[in-house]
């Protein structure tokens, strides 16, 4: 079943400021010269929504690009007042270090519902979360409070948050409170309205002099800008960028190059992200990016992302945990990901339910403790072996020869080195390929053949 956006369901634009603050900048955050990572803030989704899940979920990365889940990909804190859940989750390192999160109060997909509140947590360290309340940020009544993300206005000495509500004008606008300890708000006044709607809101600071804000029209994600940061003061300027219906857009500044990474949250299909590329935010064009280069956590949706120190992404990794699986994504189809379906393996086009199919664990191999077979997360007693040739899901009978069937030699990538190619432990001319999308055992000698061979190990 299609689960429409609310920007489908209210026909609106969605505005998504990029966010970014100097040079070394993501988000609404400002990185500091000791970063090196970034963390990652998600709530997830998918297509049947049978991994609907309206808490907090952490990932981190070392390039903004490739993502690695935390807690397995399972929250690590659930609201508990308001509705009982969130959307757009948003991280904030604050002046003093410390991180500040804020969220939608919504909880599934009941666009009419009304709310004047967001969530809000503090944490000096993203692995323990203290001070949970409801934000308020204005007095509308009949409205909502979508999309919260939050920067820091230096001329005002106060926090601005950023919000998308609809107002007077009957549209929703993007709307801006001013705070200094994320506990009380004051003066919500209007920070950007062309004159259609408008929501998601993410803010992208200081870069040589101009501010810039991202949205959302007609599907498309089109941005505005302004030397200024007082509301009122934008002006669309961009050439708009989109995949489908995209919204959500977030931007990441690249903290070893001078490139910008414009991230969209697609609903049609749910629940994918598609990313571009600029070297320069001030020429408003933005180039979509190769699939072979990112990957998303897993069934996330509608990200906040901020730079983080090297300590800090150990530290989290440590304390939530890295994923105990993999997924395998094609080199040549980079859109789509190794999966059984009827025990049948083959590789198709994520996002696809159930999920879980897609996961595997990298075992030492059964046949050889220095090789590797890949046992399903889904059913935990079936490994894929091969059946003349082709690959399939069977539950191990404790058999040499099936051992020997299920059993791989990891290398480096025929078709790439940075990736992984699989050859069978029977018979060193023959590697894990697909072919017609379907998974089998051949032998590899052209250029297409490599790729059909090539995988890239993630999450």
């Amino acid at each position: 079943m299609a689960h429409p956006s609310r920007r489908h369901v209210l026909g609106m634009a969605a505005t998504v400021p990029l966010a970014a603050t100097g040079a070394l900048t993501l988000g609404a955050g400002t990185a500091h010269a000791a970063d090196s990572a970034y963390v990652m803030a998600y709530f997830t989704e998918s297509t049947t929504m049978l991994e609907a899940d309206y808490g907090l979920h952490l990932a981190v990365s070392t390039d903004g690009l490739r993502w690695m889940p935390l807690n397995q990909n399972n929250p690590v804190l659930t609201p508990t007042l308001g509705a009982g859940g969130l959307r757009d989750p948003f991280v904030l390192r604050k002046q003093d270090g410390t991180f500040v999160v804020l969220a939608t109060d919504l909880k599934g997909t009941d666009w009419s519902r009304n709310s004047v509140n967001i969530h809000v947590w503090d944490s000096t360290d993203l692995r323990s979360f203290t001070g949970y309340r409801l934000l308020k940020l204005h007095d509308m009544t009949g409205t909502h409070s979508w999309a919260p993300e939050a920067y820091w206005d230096a001329g005002r000495g106060q926090y601005g948050i950023l919000y998308s509500s609809v107002n007077s004008s009957g549209h929703n606008v993007i709307m801006v409170s001013y705070t200094t300890d994320f506990r009380t708000t004051q003066n919500p006044q209007v920070f950007f309205d062309p004159g259609y709607d408008v929501i998601d809101g993410n803010l992208t600071v200081g870069v040589n002099g101009v501010n810039y804000l991202y949205f959302k029209r007609d599907q498309t994600l089109v941005g505005a800008r302004s030397t200024s940061l007082d509301p009122g003061s934008f002006t669309v300027f961009s050439t708009p960028a989109a995949h489908g219906g995209t919204e959500a857009p977030t931007v990441v500044k690249s903290l070893t190059s001078g490139t910008w990474y414009l991230w969209g949250d697609t609903y049609t299909p749910n629940g994918v992200f598609y990313a571009w590329q600029s070297t320069d935010l001030a020429a408003g064009t933005w180039t979509p990016l190769d699939q072979r280069l990112y990957t998303q956590p897993l069934n996330s949706k509608h990200c906040g992302i901020q730079p983080i120190t090297q300590a800090q992404y150990t530290n989290l990794v440590s304390h939530w945990g890295a994923p105990a699986w993999n997924r395998l994504k094609s080199y040549n189809y980079p859109a789509r990901y190794v999966r059984h379906s009827g025990f049948a393996s083959r590789i198709d086009a994520y996002p696809f339910d159930p999920f879980p199919d897609s996961q595997w664990k990298l075992v030492p191999g059964l046949a050889d403790a220095s090789g590797v077979s890949f046992q399903s997360v889904s059913h935990p007693t079936r490994y894929l072996r091969h059946y003349s040739y082709a690959l399939r899901l069977d539950e191990s009978d404790g058999t040499s020869a099936f051992a020997a069937d299920a059993t791989f030699y990891r290398t480096a990538g025929l078709a790439d080195a940075s990736w992984a190619s699989f050859r069978w432990y029977n018979n060193p001319t023959r590697y894990l390929r697909h072919a017609d999308y379907v998974l089998r055992i051949d032998p590899v000698s052209t250029a297409t053949e490599r790729q059909d061979a090539t995988f890239q190990v993630g999450y």
